[in-house]
């Protein structure tokens, strides 16, 4: 039971959560290294955040590049390899996941460009469908292995072999960083830009 000053901190967060539509406590719990390899190259770690439904945290995630990059077009235009690192902060039904993942490609990018895409969205569902959950502390990631496509990892283990090309690797970035971005607060912190006060 909370008494005195913990109390109305959680009541402040709490209004602070309702009044904006996004957590007061945004930064991400997990420490993320500044630099990742894929494919022998050294990526730099561009920004990290977490995702948030209702109140809750789902996962926190890292956007690694081949250089910084602080708007959207820098990232999807950047030629090389890049990683989505994710860090489970709640036990998570694979299905929910892979279907949340599908909603945000498709309120992203054109409906032609989700449909020329379909065997590699389908995927994508099929990797994180077939665990029947992830629980808190899990590791899954997307590489985009510049040649190769999509490799998707869950707990460090290749899910398969890669699929698409560089054109399906921005649609899934676009889940985060894209016009209809799954979080604002997170799209920011993903290119390492100061948290926008309005949505």
């Amino acid at each position: 039971m909370m008494r005195g000053e913990g109390r109305r901190s959680f009541t402040l967060g709490l209004a602070l959560c309702l009044a904006t539509g996004a957590p007061a406590w945004a930064a991400s719990s997990t420490h993320f290294e500044s630099t990742a390899q894929v494919q022998g190259v050294t990526l730099l770690l561009n920004g990290g955040g977490s995702r948030f439904r209702l109140m809750f945290k789902v996962y926190d995630m890292a956007l690694y590049l081949p250089r910084k990059a602080s708007s959207v077009d820098a990232v999807l235009n950047m030629e090389g390899a890049k990683r989505l690192a994710f860090v489970a902060q709640r036990d998570i039904p694979g299905t929910d996941l892979g279907l949340a993942f599908i909603k945000g490609l498709q309120a992203n990018s054109p409906a032609d460009l989700v449909q020329r895409h379909a065997l590699s969205s389908t995927r994508l569902i099929e990797i994180f469908s077939g665990k029947p959950k992830l629980v808190a502390g899990d590791t899954f990631a997307m590489d985009y292995l510049p040649g190769k496509g999509t490799q998707f990892f869950i707990q460090g283990q290749p899910q398969g072999a890669p699929v698409g090309d560089a054109e399906f690797f921005a649609m899934v970035l676009r889940i985060w960083l894209g016009p209809q971005a799954v979080e604002p607060a997170l799209k920011d912190a993903l290119l390492g830009v100061e948290p926008r006060s309005t949505y």
